[in-house]
């Protein structure tokens, strides 16, 4: 009998993971729907919540970001803010169902003069029983010590695209940097949360790209941000076309088949997703959501309408990580047929 720990793999190619692009959808989301249930509960969604505690005048120059001191967005730039606000934000957080709170810096790297400070809020926020995910750019060893001291339980780091697209959307970093840092936060124990953008104009090759880095590192991330991008005015990518969702759904279909154990997040651009595409994205393995009105500086959906569309999908939130993990030891029926349909492929 096959085991469905023979599934998790950190050596794929770019032909294999083409090769699930390529499928016809109906017998992709099918394959992604059998890993899915084979280690998830497929009733149970995730809510985290995403604050932005230092917003604007970052000095990357990410084409898509309107946080970016590069690119005329008329965002208003904003110090630091106090940990009073950001503790009510978290206790909101928490009586509306997140049982994680993020908090994002528009930094290349944590201010010297303010990281204290960030230390100081994720310990406050640990305190109040939420787990904890802070996304401050660049890390070096020692800063991602103290941020483990102080109870950090995630690092948002995204790679964005595949290395080859990366470098005509983003300038003033590297992609071995954010792979650095991925290094860096998994080497001192921290869960490590890291996805990319969709829809910013790159080819299938390159979501194959992003998907692959991810899937082949020593250890999947945990969670795994899809976001679709934003197109903000002011920014070089306020024009971009629009993005067919059949090939979002691919794309997170794609990344359930990669990492059958990560939490796999629908994470900036709901807002310009019908209910038909979210629904779709949960059916192929999305089991995860940032929930709110806003992601950093950009829309997202209300709360209300999450919980109406919950509610109509016959999807729950559940109060704790351990509450999502189906026990699937005496499930052989979907695991001995995710492994058949898995290894008859040829690449």
């Amino acid at each position: 009998m096959s085991h469905a720990n023979d599934l998790i793999r950190h050596d794929w190619s770019l032909n294999e993971i083409d090769h699930f692009f390529e499928l016809p959808f109906n017998d992709l989301l099918f394959k992604a729907h059998l890993i899915h249930r084979t280690h998830f509960d497929p009733t149970s969604i995730q809510i985290s919540t995403l604050l932005s505690i230092k917003t604007g005048a970052c000095p990357e120059d990410c084409k898509y970001c309107p946080q970016s001191g590069h690119y005329n967005t008329t965002l208003k730039k904003e110090k630091l803010i106090d940990i009073q606000v950001v503790l009510e934000k978290a206790k909101q957080a928490k009586k509306s169902g997140a049982t994680r709170f993020c908090m994002g810096a528009a930094w290349k790297h944590p201010s010297t003069k303010d990281f204290p400070a960030v230390l100081n809020m994720v310990a406050s926020v640990k305190a109040l029983g939420l787990e904890t995910c802070v996304t401050l750019g660049t890390l070096t060893a020692n800063q991602t010590e103290a941020l483990k001291s102080a109870g950090l339980d995630y690092y948002n780091h995204n790679l964005d695209s595949s290395p080859e697209f990366y470098q005509s959307i983003i300038t003033t970093r590297t992609y071995q940097e954010r792979l650095d840092t991925l290094s860096h936060v998994r080497n001192k124990g921290i869960k490590v949360c890291s996805g990319g953008i969709i829809g910013m104009g790159e080819q299938q090759q390159d979501r194959a790209g992003l998907l692959m880095q991810l899937a082949n590192l020593p250890t999947h991330p945990e969670s795994v941000p899809i976001n679709l991008l934003i197109r903000v005015k002011g920014t070089p990518m306020e024009n971009v076309a629009d993005f067919d969702p059949f090939e979002f759904i691919r794309t997170i279909a794609v990344a359930r088949l990669l990492m059958p154990k990560s939490f796999i997040r629908l994470s900036a651009g709901r807002c310009n997703m019908n209910d038909q595409t979210q629904a779709l994205s949960f059916f192929a393995g999305a089991n995860s959501i940032f929930y709110g009105e806003t992601l950093l500086t950009t829309p997202n959906p209300e709360q209300n309408e999450d919980l109406k569309l919950f509610k109509r999908l016959g999807l729950n939130s559940s109060t704790s990580i351990a509450d999502h993990a189906k026990k699937s030891e005496n499930n052989h029926l979907y695991r001995d047929v995710t492994h058949a349909h898995l290894t008859t492929y040829s690449a």
